[in-house]
């Protein structure tokens, strides 16, 4: 495998390190709203492409808090791998986890976590220091402590072999081609709900130059405008 081919949903796994409310607290990297959108919809991206997906969690009850609902819900049946180490690297349930995948050849990590500078880096340089895995680090859906504490950590990592990536980026290299049908209507669903004004952009393109029938329904009147007098 090299890091050269694309990623495809047959050659992929997700990791989500740690997307717990106190971890979410010490974000200062990104918008903390934002990052759950994008980790939440990366999440989607990897049921619609049946991607298999490991949730990890580190001190939970002691510290940490459970994970994001939204993320529980769009991968219920995701396993949680409770840990009390920083580096989801030194959990053997963690590494069972990605082997089991990699030995159908899904060798390409793509990990979404928190913090950048911490659970993220150490997950990171550990797996590849002891596998043949590819790290695709979705920096977007991942936060740091500062924005500086982010961006070095990128730096390391990427001086290291990981390769940096985007949700949407993951989403849209999994689709590939627009004519693969069985796919095509949940990707836009999803970039209708998670991406900004792409998003919009396919609304305002499907209602008003192709009329089709808009989203969502309103049961009220719409009312004609009546200049004032």
């Amino acid at each position: 495998m090299s890091i050269l081919e694309v990623l495809t949903p047959q050659n992929s796994q997700l990791i989500f390190i740690d997307h717990q409310p106190q971890m979410a607290f010490g974000v200062q990297s990104i918008d903390r709203q934002t990052l759950k959108n994008n980790t939440v919809a990366l999440a989607k991206a990897g049921r619609i492409f049946d991607i298999p997906t490991v949730i990890t969690t580190v001190e939970t009850e002691s510290f940490s808090g459970h994970t994001y609902p939204e993320l529980l819900e769009v991968q219920p049946d995701a396993p949680l791998l409770e840990r009390s180490s920083m580096n989801s690297w030194d959990d053997q349930k963690v590494r069972d986890a990605l082997a089991a995948g990699a030995r159908d050849g899904r060798k390409k990590i793509v990990v979404s976590g928190l913090w950048t500078e911490v659970c993220n880096l150490t997950f990171a340089l550990s797996c590849m220091n002891d596998t043949d895995y590819e790290i695709y680090m979705v920096a977007d859906a991942s936060g740091g402590t500062s924005v500086d504490a982010h961006n070095y950590a990128m730096d390391r990592m990427l001086q290291a072999g990981v390769i940096p990536v985007t949700w949407q980026q993951v989403l849209l290299e999994w689709q590939r081609d627009w004519a693969r049908k069985d796919s095509y209507d949940a990707v836009i669903g999803l970039v209708q709900e998670h991406s900004g004004a792409y998003g919009m952009g396919v609304d305002y393109a499907y209602t008003m130059v192709h009329k089709a029938p808009r989203r969502g329904t309103h049961a009220g009147e719409t009312l004609a405008p009546v200049p004032a007098t």
